[in-house]
């Protein structure tokens, strides 16, 4: 894997703000969303998101493959303690928070939902999905949210209850939410990894306590049950799974223990991968190299540098090259694929301004140095 001289990016336009002022507007501290905060449009336009303490930040490229990128563009959402994105395979993107509503008889926390319906274009309003508890008291204690879309359409908000166990919601395919689904368990943490399925099935891996449970669509339409529980348990925000054959998932996470990444599929046994990472997400995404079927992760270092790995997809076991950047992340990146299939990867500077690196066009694995947006 190796580095040369990219294209420099450029903004272009100085995008919507709502208001300015520390802490508040594209101005104000950032940190990346949980869930895969840089996704491509229908256009073939790429867009990354950030937050800021009220509100959601978002850059987007002026045309398919840059270099040249508008924003940040901003939107409030005010007393949100947490925000996770999702993309849908219809383009749309949505966003799930986890927010306190002051009102005259007291702070009610509920869950927000919006929508992007087109690239570029503002958000949808934030609708109530509301609270797995109806009582009061409980309430405030569920879990931050993590959302993802099937392939049908169907959006999935996955949290923990006041319980410990894990609530689920979700969509019909008519577009009507159901009622909350509860799971039992004990310890649910706010760290599962959802993955859609091809088929429009939906699947999850979900950290309890010292262990961890996946739970599972057996057939469309029906709710998820659970599988006996697997006897590895991630680094908290760290795992993240792809479908590398049909209706087979497999997960990435960070060892709590040895800070190495570590893989699994329903069946076989966990395969260390090597690495050392910090704290946030393991980024994952298929792409064909030369040829070939392969997949890429990304991770923050534990001297937080930018590091790349890429393996032909579903042959952990031969051995990943984990090669360091040299390019420093506040918190972990983010890949997608660009217009022509090259990888892109997305993070925060030590600054909170968004750098932006691309795939080579040389063969095999390479990627440019990251150019500041």
């Amino acid at each position: 894997m190796r580095s040369r001289s990219g294209a420099g990016v450029q903004r272009d336009g100085a995008g919507a703000t709502a208001r300015r002022g520390a802490g508040t507007g594209p101005d104000g501290p950032r940190s990346v969303l949980d869930g895969r905060w840089l996704v491509r449009g229908p256009e073939g336009l790429l867009s990354a998101y950030a937050r800021t303490p009220d509100g959601l930040l978002r850059w987007t490229e002026t045309i398919p493959g840059g270099p040249r990128w508008k924003g940040p563009d901003y939107f409030a959402a005010p007393g949100m303690a947490a925000l996770s994105v999702a993309q849908g395979p219809n383009g749309f993107v949505h966003f799930v928070g986890r927010r306190t509503v002051r009102g005259k008889g007291g702070d009610s926390v509920e869950l927000a939902h919006a929508i992007q319906y087109q690239t570029g274009r503002p958000l949808g309003e934030w609708t109530s999905l509301g609270n797995p508890h109806r009582d009061p008291a409980r309430a405030p204690y569920i879990g931050n949210p993590v959302v993802s879309v099937a392939a049908n359409g169907s959006t999935y908000v996955f949290l923990a209850n006041a319980s410990g166990a894990l609530a689920v919601r979700r969509e019909s395919e008519t577009g009507k939410w159901l009622p909350w689904q509860g799971i039992k368990c004990l310890g649910t943490r706010s760290d599962m990894a959802p993955v859609p399925h091809a088929s429009g099935l939906m699947e999850a891996l979900v950290p309890i306590g010292t262990g961890t449970m996946r739970c599972y669509q057996p057939e469309a339409g029906v709710p998820l049950v659970r599988t006996p529980d697997l006897p590895f348990a991630p680094a908290e925000q760290s795992a993240v799974g792809i479908e590398t054959a049909p209706g087979r998932v497999t997960y990435y996470w960070t060892d709590q223990a040895t800070t190495g990444i570590q893989a699994y599929r329903d069946g076989g046994w966990v395969i260390p991968l090597g690495g050392s990472a910090a704290e946030g997400r393991v980024a994952a995404v298929r792409t064909m190299i030369d040829g070939y079927d392969c997949t890429v992760l990304a991770y923050r270092g534990l001297d937080g540098q930018v590091v790349f790995g890429a393996f032909g997809t579903g042959n952990e076991g031969a051995g990943v090259w984990w090669a360091p950047t040299g390019e420093w992340c506040a918190a972990a990146p983010a890949l997608a694929l660009d217009h022509a299939g090259r990888v892109v990867a997305a993070f925060l500077d030590a600054d909170g301004r968004l750098r932006v690196a691309r795939q080579g066009v040389e063969g095999g694995f390479t990627m440019n140095p990251s150019a500041q947006i």
